[in-house]
């Protein structure tokens, strides 16, 4: 697991690809959360992943810190 996308995760930094309508962030309610979730998006496909299963599709995906179309640059 990449211990940078992980932190940054954590830190409310979106993941994305704004070309392809890729993101992955962490809801604020999950920030500090002892098994937290992030949220995964494409489209209009929302999906819930747990934090391992979100760094490695990231990291599959090759997604970057962005500005979420709707969101900014954070999730909360």
């Amino acid at each position: 697991m990449s211990v940078i996308m992980t932190e940054q995760l954590k830190a409310g930094i979106i993941l994305g690809d704004n070309q392809n309508g890729e993101y992955i962030y962490m809801p604020g309610s999950e920030i500090g959360a002892e098994n937290p979730m992030c949220i995964f998006e494409k489209g209009d496909h929302r999906e819930d992943l747990h934090l391992e299963e979100a760094v490695a599709l990231a990291k599959r995906l090759s997604l970057t810190p962005v500005k979420h179309p709707k969101y900014g640059k954070k999730a909360y």
